[in-house]
């Protein structure tokens, strides 16, 4: 059987790459130097999915609050760590190269629609030597912030930037889940990814453990 789709967009924290290390690390950052308690991986991984300025506001919501008039400041010292620190610890998920290889033998696109700013998931991707693979990389700011995940709107781009045809998103947050349906394309779920409940919940059309699973369900959502 052929396969189904002709583009294949992916999330990116918590669905093509682990960056929770890092982005741990950049939240971290920030409640040491006004005196909090450091969070955990597994703590932040809850905040990750809504945008950096989400994820800090979480941060600071968890050990105290934000300070008055200070967030600003504090934002853009995470986000100054978080650009010079963005690939320490962050790798793809186990099975994702090999996805890729397999689509790239398939003749299928595919690229990265995130709401991590464009600038960062272009370097983080850069430096995983991915970015070249990409047939766009999309992030929260690209189309302005109105634009970002929930909206259907970089999921459009996205197709129309790989030329058209059917396509499907994976990702592991309700934002992703929603910006597909928005779109009208299929949506998979990671059980794996940065999940803030039940995966189920979320109202994908499918669920994957492990990357080694999403062809099988690629090619059997395109059957239906």
């Amino acid at each position: 059987m052929d396969f189904p789709f002709d583009i294949i967009g992916f999330d990116l924290d918590g669905t093509l790459v682990d960056t929770s290390g890092d982005l741990t690390a950049a939240v971290n950052h920030v409640l040491d130097s006004v005196s909090r308690p450091l969070l955990s991986p597994e703590t932040v991984k809850q905040h990750i999915g809504g945008g950096a300025k989400r994820m800090l506001q979480q941060g600071l919501g968890a050990t105290g609050g934000i300070p008055d008039g200070d967030f600003k400041p504090l934002y853009r010292q995470m986000l100054g760590y978080y650009e010079a620190n963005v690939s320490v610890h962050s790798r793809p998920f186990d099975g994702a190269l090999a996805v890729l290889d397999a689509l790239d033998e398939m003749g299928v696109r595919y690229a990265v629609v995130t709401n991590k700013f464009e600038s960062l998931a272009v370097k983080l991707l850069t430096d995983l030597n991915l970015a070249h693979r990409m047939g766009c990389i999309l992030g929260a700011d690209t189309l302005g912030k109105e634009n970002a995940k929930p909206s259907g709107a970089p999921i459009f781009e996205m197709i129309k930037l790989c030329g058209g045809g059917r396509a499907a998103y994976i990702g592991d947050s309700i934002y992703d889940i929603m910006a597909a349906k928005n779109a009208s394309v299929p949506s998979v779920a990671v059980s794996f990814g940065f999940l803030h409940g039940p995966v189920e919940d979320m109202g994908a059309d499918a669920i994957i453990g492990h990357f080694d699973e999403l062809l099988d369900c690629l090619k059997g959502m395109g059957s239906n």
